[in-house]
């Protein structure tokens, strides 16, 4: 192979409202809003240490609905946390009354949620008790 891949550097999401989503992120999920000026604020680019998300604003005046597994699209965006990291993200959700699914795939355990936007978010932990 005459590269190797790092790591994904971001993840490109569409949004209602740049500036509502900028706020969920970081509120929520504890992004950093970094370049804030850059390119006339458009897209917003939010990190989590190495983990990217640009946030563009949708170009329709009705937005089509996300998705759903019949279709050819991304499902979600997986988030990676220790345990005791995932035990607070649950405390933090439940917290904030942002709704979210515990599912058990036997090698890791998982929390789904939705943003503002719908687009469906995944915590998760390989760190599951024995």
């Amino acid at each position: 192979m005459p590269f190797a891949i790092q790591h994904i550097d971001h993840i490109a999401l569409t949004v209602r409202d740049v500036e509502r989503a900028t706020r969920w992120y970081c509120d929520v999920l504890g992004f950093e809003h970094r370049y804030p000026g850059l390119w006339g604020g458009v897209p917003a680019m939010l990190f989590a240490g190495d983990t990217g998300i640009a946030l563009f604003p949708v170009r329709a005046a009705i937005p089509k609905p996300s998705p759903a597994s019949d279709t050819i699209a991304m499902m979600h965006l997986a988030f990676r946390v220790d345990r005791a990291g995932f035990v607070k993200a649950q405390d933090h959700l439940s917290a904030l009354g942002i709704a979210f699914e515990f599912q058990d795939h036997d090698i890791s355990h998982s929390i789904y949620f939705s943003d503002p936007d719908g687009h469906r978010l995944e915590i998760t932990t390989y760190e599951v008790p024995g």
